[in-house]
């Protein structure tokens, strides 16, 4: 009955998770106005990361999701359709702030 117990904590885990997961995506979603690279400058990763170990978690469980596929989950929409309507260019100010940021990880 043991094994039961912990396969079920497992389960819920990966429910919480999902459901965590599901929202943060939505958020971000709705949050068209934050740019990518606000993102990276304030956490250290961005849409993009999401898509990337998305698609990496994908791959590690057998499925096949390149990364176009794995970004239009993340965004919402197809990236490029995204980038189109709410991706601004960079200030110098954001670029400056990736800089140092970068650099504050090596």
């Amino acid at each position: 009955m043991k094994k039961n117990n912990k396969t079920d904590e497992i389960n819920k885990k990966l429910l919480i998770e999902s459901q965590v997961l599901q929202k943060l995506l939505i958020h971000l979603q709705k949050r068209t106005d934050v740019q990518n690279i606000d993102l990276m400058n304030l956490s250290g990763f961005c849409r993009n990361c999401l898509s990337r170990w998305y698609s990496e978690a994908a791959s590690e469980n057998g499925v096949n999701l390149n990364k176009d596929k794995a970004r239009e989950i993340v965004y919402g929409m197809p990236h490029s359709v995204w980038k189109n309507k709410y991706q601004n260019d960079a200030t110098d100010e954001q670029k400056n702030n990736f800089i140092r940021e970068e650099l504050k990880e090596k």
